[in-house]
Order: C-alpha cells, then structure tokens, then sequence
C-alpha cells in the first residue's frame, strides 16, 4: 500500500511531516510513501530514505491561497500531484496537513467522487468521555459543505456505517441525527425529513435524534448533520475545552501557595483529562465518498499525529471501505433515485 504526501502543508511543515512519516514508516512495514516537497528543503530532514520516495514539487499552495484558483493554476504544488498520484493509480491514498480548501478541492476535482454519491462529506473522530464500552464516535459533514441538502445527510449516514465499520470495527454502529431534541418531530422541517427517511432504511441502526450535549457521553457512533453545523459543533467542542482548561490554570495561579500545592498533586488528574479531550490522537478528517482515501489533518499537527493519521489511512486502505461504497451505491441505484426526489 503506497501513500501519497504533501510534505508541505501544515505550520511545522516539512520537518514535522517528514519526522511522522519516518515514525509511520518504522511502525507499518506494509507501507509505502511518495513524499511530495521542494527537494531543498525535504531532503535534509530525510534520515533514511527505506520506503519513502521524494518526489519534487516545485510550487506550495499557501494557507492562506483561494483553494479552487490555488488547485487550478499551481499545477506543480505538493497537493496537486499528490492527488494526481492517486488519481493515475501510482498511490492509493492522499495525506496533507495544508490548506483545507485546496484539500478538499483537489479530492473533489482530481481523485473524484464515487458514482451516485452528491456530496462527499468531512469526517472526524472525537472522544467519548468516561464510557467504558465507547471511547469515540464519528461525526460528518463538518464542513465539506456549507450548503447542504437532506439527500446529502442520509447519504452521510451511509458513509459514516461504512467508516465505523471499517476504521473503528464497530459491528452495527449506531447512526444518530444531530438535532435540537431527541423527538422524532423536532427540528425544522428539512430535519424532520431526514429522520424519517434513516428510519426507514432498514440497513442503518438509525437511534433517532442526538443533542450535541450528549455527543461526548456516546449517544450514538456516527452522528450525521449538515457541514455548517458540523463545523460549527466541532468548534464549539474545541474552544470549550480550551477554555476549560485555561480557566482551571488560571484558578490554581490566582490560588496562592495552597493552589499550587493542590495543582501538583492533581497534575496526572490534569493530564489524564486533556488527554481524554485530545482527538488527534484519532487521526485526522477523512473526505468520505471519493474514489480513494483523501485525509487532512490539523494545520498545527506534530509527529506523533501525522504518525496516528497514517494509521488511520492503513485501516481504510486495508478494510477496502472506498470499493465498499462503491458497491453499495451501485447496487441502490434505484432507492437513492426515489431518495434524492422525495427529499428535494
């Protein structure tokens, strides 16, 4: 299995990249990498060279580049040939920390859509908190698309059982609507539509509606929206948990000496908590619907999460879960016709 990476994208890029890969290499010996950067610049940090090939590529998209005018013009970048790798069949998936945009953009454009699915959507993986039998769930779109239609979610929920399955082997993951209340009738009138229609594919463990005060105590497996809430929900997780933790620092240095005293001994207590709130040790965002994995984590990741995202893209690559889609939408050709008109 051969993975292509954009050794250029993310703000430690390349040193961290090409440090994870390294990592990643000496972990999985089923693996092989096409290392895309400027030659000058990644071949320095190379240290042994097994299995990883750098391929030069002379242009970067920025971070802060228009991604659809970026992917369209600097046909050179690390991103663009590493998804064209893919695209030509010399890799089987792609890997970068840079440019959303551009990422999904190049999923989009040069590695494709699976035939029948609309919209690929953005997935990622977040903690479950102090449950024993789920330590995490998936959560998608959470910002592929600011405009979503319900046609685009149902087929999310389908993508998401498959992603379940495959990278996190749950037998019969339970699907879940976020939504505003548990009742099946809550919700404006597109996600009243939506539950009704996932609770009549008998494919899916459909478990109703979710609240996203529940999402973090494990209230279904894969949770399913439209990308501007999901993006929206994921952030407001983030900084939440930031906040948290900023404020009990800033409680225990307003506290005096008792205060710190207290903190020392409570510091594996500490640990322990922003560890559990750390899911980039799950990886990275899967785009899900394309023809071949296409994963995009953090633009501040390190070593050890490029490391864990590689591990991510070996279990897709291994369980086969892109042909899988492909089969499933081939064989309900016909009930996604009849979904797509009586979801308008």
């Amino acid at each position: 299995m051969k993975i292509a990476v954009d050794a250029m994208g993310g703000d430690y890029a390349p040193a961290e990249i090409v440090k994870g890969i390294e990592l990643a290499r000496d972990a999985y010996p089923d693996l092989d990498f096409l290392l895309y950067g400027k030659p000058d610049q990644v071949q320095p940090l190379l240290h042994d060279t097994t299995r990883i090939e750098l391929v030069p590529a002379s242009e970067v998209i920025e971070m802060g580049d228009e991604p659809v005018r970026a992917v369209r013009r600097k046909k050179d970048s690390s991103i663009v040939l590493a998804a064209t790798a893919v695209r030509e069949g010399r890799a089987d998936a792609f890997f970068s920390a840079g440019n959303t945009g551009a990422v999904l953009t190049a999923g989009l454009l040069i590695v494709g859509r699976i035939k029948g699915i609309d919209r690929p959507g953005l997935t990622t993986t977040l903690p479950v908190l102090r449950k024993p039998d789920q330590s995490s769930f998936v959560m998608l779109d959470v910002g592929a698309n600011a405009d979503t239609k319900p046609f685009n979610v149902v087929q999310y929920a389908v993508m998401g059982q498959y992603y379940a399955q495959s990278v996190m082997h749950v037998a019969n993951p339970r699907i879940g609507l976020l939504n505003n209340g548990t009742e099946a009738d809550k919700g404006d009138q597109n996600h009243r539509a939506i539950h009704d229609a996932l609770a009549q594919m008998d494919e899916l463990n459909f478990v109703g509606n979710v609240e996203s005060r529940e999402l973090l105590n494990g209230a279904a497996d894969v949770v399913v929206t439209d990308g501007f809430t999901g993006n929206a929900t994921l952030k407001a997780i983030e900084g939440t948990a930031l906040s948290m933790l900023k404020l009990i620092k800033g409680e225990i240095m307003s506290g005096g000496l008792g205060g710190k005293i207290g903190a020392g001994l409570l510091k594996p207590v500490f640990h322990n908590v922003q560890a559990a709130m750390d899911y980039s040790q799950y990886g990275g965002a899967v785009l899900l619907g394309l023809k071949a994995p296409v994963v995009k984590t953090h633009g501040s990741t390190k070593a050890p999460t490029v490391k864990n995202t590689i591990g991510q893209i070996r279990e897709l690559l291994k369980t086969n879960s892109a042909q899988q889609l492909v089969t499933y939408f081939d064989q309900h050709t016909d009930q996604m016709a009849e979904l797509k008109a009586t979801l308008k």
